[in-house]
């Protein structure tokens, strides 16, 4: 399942060289990611009620190509692997034709101390198998 969302370019997202800071790109892959989340029908704030969550262990991203202020962006997410314990999510950045972020962000279901666990069956959706 793949899934799409749309953002704006803000002006304060840019450096001094008029395109998006790098560090920016990250915050663009984690609402793609929670409206993927979302999409899947992962209640996340159940999840987090009864102790358990999702973190991050790994991000990849190829940076392709600049984004400017005002570019409309298309951010793509899909799931590539999923384990008993953890995932790992295609995220592509869009502007246009022009591929401009091409990410794998690997997340770990983890329990209340933070420790991976299987995740319970009731939060291991259809959607998050490729």
């Amino acid at each position: 399942m793949e899934t799409q969302c749309t953002l704006k370019v803000r002006t304060y997202e840019c450096d001094g060289y008029n395109h998006v800071n790098n560090a920016n790109y990250l915050n663009y892959l984690e609402y793609a990611r929670y409206e993927f989340l979302r999409e899947v029908g992962f209640d996340y704030d159940k999840a987090t009620k009864l102790g358990f969550g999702t973190y991050i262990s790994r991000i990849e991203i190829d940076y392709k190509k600049p984004a400017f202020t005002d570019d409309t962006l298309v951010i793509k997410s899909k799931p590539v692997k999923k384990g008993a314990v953890s995932g790992t999510i295609s995220q592509q950045i869009w502007r246009g034709e022009d591929l401009i972020i091409d990410a794998k962000v690997t997340w770990v279901f983890v329990d209340s101390r933070g420790v991976p666990t299987k995740i319970p069956a009731e939060f291991d959706l259809p959607g998050f198998k490729p």
